[in-house]
């Protein structure tokens, strides 16, 4: 069973490089969401007259940290295939837990401010019909 040492330490490379990656990858989702929101606000902030859209702000930010945690999560199970030991495994299932928490929450937030900006919209339009 000597190939099996070189193996299991390729696999833990392997994994160590690609759960590294998608914590990158959530950090760049973070920052792209941050930059493209930060652009709303720009933008919204050169017209006269014209409010803040916290919703649009909300939901636009919201949507990026969604995908960043959804990016997380898959680092998380990653790493328990190199840590397996019971402490870091229930380190990382409540990590998990509440990462999973907050994901569906935010999920639940952004669908209702979705719904929200489409009754928004469509009220102004009803309007100009009747």
């Amino acid at each position: 069973m000597e190939f099996v040492e070189p193996l299991e330490q390729y696999l833990d490379s392997f994994i160590t490089i690609l759960r590294l990656l998608l914590e990158a990858i959530a950090a760049i989702c973070v920052l792209i969401g941050l930059i493209r929101t930060l652009q709303l606000v720009v933008a919204t902030r050169r017209r006269r007259n014209v409010p803040l859209p916290y919703l649009k702000l909300r939901l636009r930010f919201g949507a990026w940290l969604a995908i960043a945690l959804e990016f997380q999560l898959g680092a998380d199970i990653l790493n328990t295939t190199v840590t397996p030991t019971l402490e870091a495994l229930a380190k990382l299932g409540a990590i998990a837990l509440i990462r999973t928490f907050l994901n569906y929450f935010l999920s639940k937030e952004l669908e209702e401010s979705y719904e929200l900006e489409e009754k928004t919209q469509q009220q102004p339009a009803l309007q100009s019909i009747l």
